[in-house]
């Protein structure tokens, strides 16, 4: 539940422009929002008290201070005093894990949907699979909540989840080439049962739409996008792998439909900084750490500091790796 005595009216303001943000009009409303989370997000504004900075001297993308992503392991980062559903990322036992929490779903449910058909049309035209057994094990994961919406928009019976019982997926697979109704199939997946699936396959399926969510988790040796995308192209006859960027604290999505090159769209736009000095920004085909701005992320924190190596490329970017030591990178100024 959103309680919003705090801000009645600003926040609700904020709330009906998000979804309607341009490219022309994104980096006012990003200001507007930053203002709102250094009065009302009591890390947020702490953190940018410990580095000294007024936010009201903040008056470009540039300037705004992003949150280190390892705050959300350590501290609840809300905006204002609502409660909603908690989201948490994966990891191996003993790990801590970020928690991330979603006052307002229907914000979620808005953008996820609008970002997905803005790159490939409306969800009624898919089926949906989805192979995210590291996910579905857990009952609090932001990506099976957001496949399981696209899922019931589709409104198709032959949508669904799959653990590792590649026989049965594959026996669905078979059955809906025999549909010949005109949608397309979209196979979800987590990267390392993405390639366990395909090595199972008995043929090749070029039509398929497979688009792979990262993370090996320890079940396969750590490869390249790259090479995974070479992998299954290869064993599918298929011409590009598509991705998701997406990650527990974030609303927003970044999709690509090949090579690994993902385009911002809507409420969600990056910037790569110089990992020696994190409030200088690098030029395009420079690689350095991902920051995130999310819009979406209008009750939690819209600037986030990533764990991601990155770089820009002809208004795209792409991911590199991750920083080393990327659990304890973050800035301790808050830590007691």
């Amino acid at each position: 539940m959103i309680q919003t005595e705090l801000y009645p009216e600003e926040r609700e303001v904020l709330r009906r422009e998000i979804p309607r943000v341009t490219p022309e009009t994104f980096e006012e409303l990003a200001l507007r929002i930053f203002r709102f989370q250094a009065e009302y997000n009591d890390v947020y504004k702490s953190y940018l008290a410990a580095l000294g900075r007024n936010p009201q001297t903040v008056d470009s993308l540039q300037k705004i201070p992003f949150l280190p992503i390892s705050f959300f392991k350590t501290r609840r980062v809300v905006t204002g005093n609502g409660k909603g559903r908690i989201f948490e990322s994966s990891g191996t036992t003993g790990m801590t894990t970020s928690r991330h929490e979603v006052f307002d779903l229907s914000l979620y449910d808005e953008l996820s949907v609008r970002i997905f058909e803005e790159y490939y049309g409306p969800l009624k035209d898919f089926h949906i699979l989805a192979l995210l057994p590291s996910y579905l094990e857990r009952g609090n994961s932001s990506l099976v909540y957001m496949v399981r919406h696209f899922m019931e928009i589709s409104g198709s019976e032959f949508s669904g989840f799959y653990l590792d019982d590649f026989t049965a997926l594959n026996r669905q697979l078979a059955e809906i080439s025999r549909l010949d109704d005109g949608r397309r199939v979209l196979l979800i997946g987590v990267t390392f049962a993405l390639l366990d699936w395909a090595d199972s396959l008995p043929g090749q399926l070029p039509e398929l739409v497979i688009m792979e969510t990262g993370g090996m988790k320890g079940r396969r040796k750590e490869l390249l996008r790259e090479e995974v995308h070479q992998i299954l192209k290869s064993k599918l006859g298929t011409e590009a792998i598509h991705s998701e960027y997406g990650m527990t604290e974030l609303v927003s999505q970044a999709y690509s439909q090949g090579n690994g090159l993902f385009r911002c769209t809507g409420s969600l736009q990056v910037m790569i900084r110089d990992i020696t000095d994190p409030f200088s920004y690098l030029g395009e085909g420079r690689t350095g750490g991902v920051n995130v701005i999310d819009l979406g992320n209008l009750d939690s924190c819209a600037f986030i500091e990533t764990s991601d190596l990155g770089r820009i490329r002809d208004g795209y970017f792409e991911i590199m790796g991750r920083l080393d030591n990327s659990d304890v990178r973050g800035c301790n100024l808050l830590y007691v």
